[in-house]
């Protein structure tokens, strides 16, 4: 991932924005360290991004689509209220055994639910009447289209969806991959979606966030 922002500026952001928790930078040091993929990593700044959209929208029930190691999940957990519940979905099985190591050994992990498989199928597999306050989407960007389409309509009112990596390195400006052109694609069906309302954030390598009307 190429920085959009300067890294000395993501740097002074995240030294005055709330640390992450000790269990998360633990998180954060042992993915470094034991991941070929590390960069997939959200890291601290936009940790404490989500937390912020959490506390802000109230929100009690969390869906997200990517887990990875489990940072986000874990950092969103956290801000969370008591009766707060967040749900995973994880296709990769070593990637899930971490998350759950850390989630076991943090206060906040017994709000967290993992489902390990396809999201295409978990998603399909929730009770049609299931709906969630917040959704966060980090994971293969071709699926991206797919996964808004099918987690929009189980938003509440006013719920909030979060994607990460709208942006793609900026290659969205001319893209010539297909990830970077299916960003693009996804960009262009927020934008036009009178269903919700909508703003494109340069954080780190991009975060649309949308407001269900």
């Amino acid at each position: 991932m190429q920085p959009i922002v300067p890294p000395e500026i993501e740097a002074y952001c995240t030294a005055h924005s709330s640390a992450p928790s000790a269990l998360l930078v633990e998180l954060q040091a042992y993915t470094t360290r034991n991941c070929a993929d590390a960069q997939m990593l959200i890291g601290p700044l936009e940790a404490a991004f989500l937390q912020m959209l959490v506390r802000l929208s109230g929100a009690r029930r969390v869906l997200e689509v990517g887990t990875f190691t489990g940072y986000s999940a874990l950092a969103m957990a956290e801000a969370l209220p008591a009766d707060g519940t967040l749900l995973t979905c994880e296709i990769d099985p070593d990637r899930a055994a971490i998350a759950r190591r850390f989630f076991e050994r943090s206060p906040h992990g017994r709000r967290i639910e993992l489902r390990l498989g396809a999201a295409r199928e978990t998603l399909r597999g929730l009770p049609p009447d299931d709906r969630f306050d917040m959704a966060f989407i980090d994971a293969d960007k071709e699926g991206y289209l797919e996964y808004y389409d099918a987690i929009l309509p189980r938003l509440s009112a006013g719920g909030l969806l979060v994607a990460d990596n709208t942006l793609w390195s900026g290659d969205v400006l001319d893209p010539q991959r297909p990830s970077a052109r299916a960003v693009d694609a996804f960009n262009r069906h927020v934008r036009e979606d009178d269903r919700v309302a909508h703003v494109l954030v340069p954080l780190r390598d991009g975060v649309m966030l949308v407001r269900k009307r």
